[in-house]
Parts: C-alpha cells; sequence; structure tokens
C-alpha cells in the first residue's frame, strides 16, 4: 500500500464527498424526471391537453439540469478513479451509480411508454379527422354576395 500525504488524502476525501453529492443530487433530479413522466402518463390518459405542456415544460427544464449536472459529474468520475476510488470502502458511489443506472433505465422505459400512448392517441384523433364530414363543403357562404342575372321585364303603361 502506498503512503500518502495529508494534503492528498484530504483532496481525495473533498473530491469523495464532492462526486458522492453530485450523484446523490443526480438520483434526486431522476426521482423527480420519473414523477413527471408518471404524471404525464396519467395526463396523456385523461387528455389533459393543459397538463400535458406543462408536464413538457416541466421535463425540459428537468432534462437539462440534468444534462448540466452531468457535465459536472463526468470530471469528477475520471478524478474519481484516479484519486479516490480506495477511499470508498463502504461501496457508497458504486451503490448510487447502480441506483442512478436503475432510475435511468425506469425513466427511459417510462418515457418509451409515454410516446406510445401519445402516437396512438394522436393515430386516433387523425382518424377522427379524417371520418369528419363538414356538411358546409360544397356549399358556398350564406353571406356570399349574390350575383344578380339580368333579366328583362316589359313594362308598358
Amino acid at each position: 500500500m502506498e503512503e500518502i500525504s495529508q494534503a492528498e488524502l484530504d483532496e481525495r476525501v473533498a473530491i469523495l464527498r464532492k462526486f458522492r453529492a453530485l450523484l446523490e443530487q443526480q438520483r434526486k433530479k431522476f426521482q423527480e424526471y420519473l414523477a413527471v413522466l408518471e404524471k404525464q402518463e396519467h395526463s396523456i390518459e385523461e387528455e389533459d391537453t393543459e397538463a400535458l405542456v406543462a408536464h413538457a415544460e416541466l421535463e425540459q427544464a428537468i432534462a437539462g439540469s440534468l444534462s448540466n449536472l452531468q457535465k459536472v459529474i463526468v470530471p469528477f468520475s475520471e478524478m474519481y478513479k484516479s484519486a479516490a476510488s480506495s477511499l470508498d470502502r463502504h461501496g457508497d458511489v458504486a451503490a448510487i451509480q447502480a441506483d442512478l443506472n436503475r432510475l435511468q433505465a425506469k425513466v427511459l422505459a417510462q418515457n418509451e411508454k409515454n410516446r406510445e400512448k401519445i402516437r396512438a392517441h394522436l393515430v386516433q384523433i387523425r382518424r377522427q379527422l379524417d371520418e369528419f364530414k363538414n356538411p358546409y363543403r360544397n356549399v358556398s357562404s350564406v353571406y356570399a354576395k349574390k350575383v344578380a342575372q339580368g333579366n328583362l321585364v316589359a313594362v308598358e303603361v
């Protein structure tokens, strides 16, 4: 086992703590995202378009936040692998990463499920639009000016 200085040990501990905190923050965001997707599924089934739009906006915000968080986590992951792996004796980081992978799989599955429901709903709406018969399709507007046709009327006094 290699000897390390106290300063290096403190740095490794700081990296481990920050990395763990970032992973826990990411896990929390994935849990929020999954909750939004589950609520979105209910909105799709209920055909609540206002809630669906709100969920889509919230989903975009959470996805953006996750993306930004991932940009920070990647460098910390590299630092963690090179410096702090010997400090994580209890496997906290590995457990959090496993939980993250499980949550990510759930999010992807729920997202695909919602997409399928939306596709089915769009097909149903298109079918309804195709079946819709407009009773006024070939009728000219009742407000259109009628062109007067000239008729000769002979008036004798």
